[in-house]
């Protein structure tokens, strides 16, 4: 059975039983602190945690996860793989376990000419958590499994959480046996490879509490909703159903390893060493491929140099194979044939994927060419100076290799190791650090101004005056140039020549990229130089006017001045910002035309499908009139109005009724851009649209105050709008479900819901406002004798501070004055502990104060407070320290008696 059909046949039986198909999110993670998805229920953990309400209440899916933490260990043995796929089934508060049990025995046992997977019955093993006997007796009930086919374990394997408080709960595994020519007898916990692990079941039941490590935290007790989190890996239920022995060998990898033998004329288990590069090749290959296809690209940093790395390993291992031509327009192509049936898209995308793969592929071979004899050479002078030691490579040596070369560390270590020679990673990683710091402060210094701009003003005045040209902007009219490398610095310092990998600042002759001003930001783009160097253009700044300086990152080659290339710009990234650019002019009109020409711009940021818009005005913006603004933008820009540029004398700009803006300096020729004729009229160096209906729409978010006599208009242009409005579709439509009503509706149901909300938060306070007081009498009973002092402590738990005053002085009334009294009632109010005590006439003729014992409480709990000697108040952060507070007041005033 080929991948993509158990694959179908996954979602097809979900489907079929009430559960709603939610296709695969993308590899890149949701999660800021992890790069990539790495497990099946990664996008419904909101839903899991109760952070978010799920939209159905069961789900599957087969979602795409890559895990690269142990990515040395790929090809050496067969368990490990980058890229792989989880079939997942979920339940939000609906079936539990003997659904969850019930599905997962139906699927994999039911014949394959009905729709199942056809696992022999007598095949399957299961493990359940060691005190899970409601599994195991589900297990009996419904598989028909005999106990010794129902194994127990403890917390380790059996049983997941977060790491964190939350939810939790047992685990239940299946397992199926391959036969004793693959191992020992007596399941799963004897023999792992044997019994190979097809499907996890979680029952998420528990709430757990805070602790370390998989098995020393407290079970805090159950939860109100129960969920199901199941997991099956595609690739190992792939391998068995089609009778091979490992991933490698499935219908979706095994193809490129066929590849890989036709290119290298090696054969696939002749040679273990070869068997190793191949499954890299096969692996990293498709690994490459879906990142790609998600739109990871090749970098130095992040998800990026992931995917460099996978793509560079893959290369280097089919070197090793003996094949020294480019290898990934074959292998790339097989994968992505492999792959298509169960993701078409890739079908669709293959020319960009490949464009992109083909190209991290030349620039690798040619660092190959130039380093690998570099590093032999250093490999060779350690081996040398480390003569019966273990020889070491140096941290130094690495960062040159890296620096000047371009070899990963990555690199280094893995051909390093090969030749037995370790190399000193942790001075390498403190000059990486070192460096990176000094770029950081560096660039923080020229984007705050404070950057020495000697450098740059000697070029610009060798440029002025050698009789070259001055430096030429050709991006009104073109996205790309011929052009020449006139100016190089690294590091702030002219440089003759620079190596990648290296950030660097580079000064053309001609230019089509626009440097960041007058509100627009910089365009990105490429410099591609005739002898093979790439430079990737992030940023474009003009430190001295007239010399834009392009700032980026030498990806390849090197780069000498005088050098001719191809200078290209992000021509979506331009069209983008270019569209917010000629909405901000438009946006400025209408503002003036609702409140007055003294609404002048006083800045403004033109990002891509992004406006930032700020204007005089001593007083906020009426919501009303903000929509009129918006609907006049909109109304014009439907009007599909010319957007024209012309360059005339100030003084004639100025009788036409341009606008200067904000104090900008303008020479004796300036540039008028024009919307709808005399409509809208602009002194403007930036780039605009042709004509206003290529904005498509604009929406305004709001405004805000910015300062004295300042407001911001934040704005949406083109996609971002269009997307904006499709998210607030797709949330009224929720909305609407959930509360029953039509969108119309929404405003007046949402009102009279707060309301009763704020309705019963009043009652809900009065219970418990009643409950605090009512135990009054119960407390004073419960007097304890503390040095002949009666003392009363009671942590009341969640209740308002009045409440708990109220509560103390009634208890106190209660003791009486015929003998000392000391009442101390701690709780939490809006999150915070809080502590009140009184004092009778008679502790206090006995030197207690209440006042003293509140601040002393109210230290433990990381606050302060006090009071008179009768009754005082305080309070800190820490609750959890409540209890110690109020003992340490007991202990208090027994030691004082």
């Amino acid at each position: 059975m080929r991948t993509a059909e158990i694959r179908q046949r996954w979602l097809d039986f979900f489907e079929a039983r009430g559960h709603a198909v939610v296709p695969s999110a993308p590899l890149i993670s949701p999660d800021p602190s992890t790069l990539f998805v790495i497990a099946g229920m990664v996008p419904f953990i909101p839903y899991m945690l109760g952070e978010q309400t799920a939209p159905w209440p069961r789900a599957t899916s087969v979602q795409k996860c890559v895990r690269t933490l142990d990515i040395e260990e790929v090809g050496k043995t067969t368990r490990h793989g980058t890229f792989f796929q989880m079939n997942g089934n979920f339940s939000f508060g609906d079936y539990f376990k003997e659904g969850a049990i019930t599905h997962a025995w139906e699927l994999i046992t039911t014949p394959q000419d009905q729709g199942g997977y056809g696992f022999p019955a007598e095949k399957i093993w299961v493990t359940v958590y060691e005190t899970d006997d409601e599994a195991a007796a589900l297990w009996k009930k419904i598989a028909g499994l005999p106990d010794e086919r129902i194994q127990r374990r403890g917390m380790k394997d059996n049983y997941w959480s977060t790491g964190a408080r939350g939810p939790a709960g047992p685990c239940s595994e299946i397992y199926v046996d391959r036969g004793p020519e693959y191992g020992a007898e007596g399941g799963p916990v004897v023999d792992e490879d044997r019994y190979i692990e097809i499907w996890n079941l979680v029952f998420m039941q528990y709430e757990r509490g805070d602790g370390g490590g998989k098995e020393d935290f407290p079970i805090l007790g159950e939860l109100k909703q129960k969920n199901i989190d199941t997991g099956m890996g595609l690739e190992r239920v792939a391998f068995l159903l089609q009778g091979v022995d490992n991933m490698y060998e499935i219908d979706e990898v095994f193809p490129v390893i066929e590849a890989a033998q036709q290119l290298s004329g090696r054969r696939y288990g002749a040679d273990h060493e070869d068997d190793v590069r191949m499954r890299v090749v096969a692996d990293h290959v498709r690994s490459g491929l879906m990142l790609m296809g998600d739109g990871v690209t090749p970098s130095n940093e992040g998800r990026g140099y992931v995917l460099r790395r996978l793509l560079r390993r893959a290369v280097r291992a089919m070197r090793l194979l003996g094949v020294e031509t480019p290898a990934l327009p074959t292998l790339l192509p097989v994968s992505k044939d492999a792959m298509a049936a169960s993701y078409p898209e890739l079908e669709r995308d293959f020319d960009r994927i490949s464009r992109v793969a083909y190209a991290e592929e030349e620039a690798f071979l040619r660092t190959l060419v130039s380093g690998t004899s570099i590093l032999d050479l250093a490999v060779n002078e350690a081996k040398q100076a480390g003569a019966g030691t273990k020889p070491l490579l140096t941290g130094d040596k690495a960062f040159q290799l890296h620096d000047t070369y371009g070899f990963p560390i990555d690199l280094t270590l893995e051909m390093a190791a090969e030749q037995g020679v370790s190399v000193d990673e942790k001075a390498f990683r403190t000059l990486m650090q070192a460096q990176r710091d000094r770029a950081r402060a560096d660039a923080l210094a020229k984007r705050a101004g404070r950057a020495d701009t000697a450098a740059y003003q000697d070029l610009h005045a060798t440029l002025s005056g050698s009789g070259a040209r001055p430096v030429e902007f050709v991006g009104y009219q073109q996205s790309a140039s011929r052009s020449r490398v006139v100016g190089l610095l690294v590091d702030g310092v002219p440089a003759p020549a620079a190596t990648a990998p290296a950030d660097v600042e580079i000064v053309l002759d001609v230019t089509p990229f626009y440097a960041e001003m007058g509100g627009q930001l910089a365009d990105h783009g490429t410099i591609v130089l005739d002898g093979g160097a790439t430079v990737e253009v992030d940023d474009v700044q003009a430190p001295v006017k007239g010399l834009p300086v392009h700032r980026g990152r030498l990806v390849e080659g090197t780069v000498t001045l005088d050098e001719p290339g191809v200078a290209t710009i992000d021509t979506a990234r331009r069209l983008a910002i270019s569209r917010a650019h000629t909405a901000t002019h438009m946006v400025h009109k209408a503002v003036q035309e609702a409140l007055g020409d003294s609404a002048t711009q006083a800045g403004s940021e033109n990002a891509p499908s992004r406006v930032r818009f700020d204007f005089r005005s001593g007083q906020a913006v009426p919501a009303g009139v903000l929509s009129e603004v918006e609907e006049r933008v909109n109304t014009r820009l439907q009007e599909n109005l010319d957007v024209t540029d012309q360059t005339m004398p100030i003084a004639e700009a100025r009788a036409l009724g341009a606008m200067a803006l904000f104090g900008e300096k303008y020479g004796d020729q300036v540039r008028v851009v024009s919307i709808g004729g005399d409509w809208s009229r602009e002194l403007c160096g930036g780039t605009h649209v042709r004509r206003s209906g290529e904005l498509g729409l604009v929406t305004l978010l709001g405004e805000s105050s910015i300062g004295s006599g300042v407001r911001r208009v934040d704005a949406l242009v083109g996609d971002g709008a269009y997307g904006f409005h499709a998210k607030e579709h797709a949330l009224v439509g929720q909305l609407s479900g959930l509360l029953g009503a039509r969108p119309d509706e929404l405003s007046d149901r949402v009102s009279s819901l707060v309301s009763r909300l704020k309705e019963s938060e009043k009652e809900l306070a009065a219970l418990r406002a009643a409950q605090v007081l009512a135990a009054a009498g119960s407390l004073a009973a419960g007097a304890q004798d503390v040095g002949g002092t009666r003392v009363v402590t009671h942590d009341a738990g969640e209740v308002a501070a009045d409440d708990l005053r109220t509560l103390v002085l009634d208890v106190r009334s209660r003791l009486g004055e015929s003998a000392p009294a000391v009442v101390a009632v701690g709780g939490v109010a809006k999150g915070r502990p809080v502590v009140v005590v009184a004092t009778n006439a008679a502790a206090r003729e006995r030197g207690v104060r209440a006042g003293a014992l509140v601040k002393a409480a109210s230290t433990v709990l990381g606050g302060g407070g006090g009071g008179k000697d009768d009754l005082a108040q305080g309070g800190g952060t820490d609750a959890a320290r409540l209890p110690e507070a109020l003992a340490g007041i007991r202990d208090t005033v027994g030691a004082g008696a």
